[in-house]
């Protein structure tokens, strides 16, 4: 990646987006930007209507409590993603926020559309960015399925190809001691495995990181796990993931 804008911060969710225990996270990223919140949960449509209306009420009352704009982008399929209206919507966005559900339908649904072209030029341009479970999963360059790991899944968004993440990495753990096998796949050798702990985060990118939140990240490695705590930096190699590309 050659790119030189100087892009805004990005935030990797393990769980937890727009309640009360992460406004302080949500506040942070979009501190000193354009109080205008741009979220979308589009990962949720898959779920029903029911369910992307609540996440549509919790993103609009967590902006609330920040005292900034909720900007509801409401994708709700490919169509939607390649609208210009919708486009349009994420031009001055301070923060811009993926929240969960389903990720291969959320990587479906946006990859290669005018919606994601926006969202990575507002990125690019100084917006802070996160995505939250199934919107972290996304914006690696391999997204597993949920339910057949190691025989499904789909090309995901690319913004950290050098990176995989697995979400509510604590809950994962505790009902799949398996976990980090199941989300294995052959070009493995050239990403960096990622577990992130539910009410956690990962700040920074593309390269530097820090841990916020009340748990911990963890890289995963030849079946064994390495613990980064709450307020620890690390750092991933984005030359792994460029060199899985080719």
């Amino acid at each position: 990646m050659t790119d030189s804008t100087p892009q805004g911060p990005l935030a990797l969710v393990g769980s937890g987006e727009y309640l009360e225990q992460m406004m302080p996270l949500e506040a942070a990223l979009i501190k000193g930007r354009a109080p205008r919140y741009v979220q979308l949960a589009t990962a949720a449509v898959p779920d029903g209507p029911e369910v992307v209306a609540r996440w549509h009420r919790l993103g609009q009352e967590q902006a609330e409590r920040m005292g900034v704009e909720a900007v509801v982008v409401a994708v709700n399929d490919r169509a939607d993603a390649d609208d210009e209206r919708f486009a349009a919507m994420i031009e001055g966005a301070g923060l811009i926020y993926l929240s969960g559900g389903n990720p291969t339908f959320l990587a479906d649904t946006l990859r290669g559309s005018k919606v994601w072209a926006a969202i990575e030029r507002a990125w690019r341009g100084g917006a802070a960015l996160a995505g939250c479970s199934a919107g972290a999963m996304a914006m690696t360059s391999w997204v597993p399925s949920l339910r057949h790991p190691r025989g499904g899944g789909t090309v995901g968004l690319g913004l950290v190809p050098h990176l995989r993440v697995i979400p509510h990495f604590d809950a994962f753990a505790a009902r799949m001691p398996d976990v980090l096998t199941r989300f294995l796949l052959p070009d493995s050798d050239h990403t960096t495995l990622l577990g992130i702990d539910e009410d956690t985060a990962i700040v920074g990118g593309l390269e530097e990181w820090t841990v916020w939140g009340r748990q911990s990240a963890w890289r995963l490695h030849d079946g064994s796990r390495d613990e980064i705590v709450a307020g620890e930096n690390f750092r991933t190699d984005l030359s792994e993931g460029e060199a899985s590309e080719r």
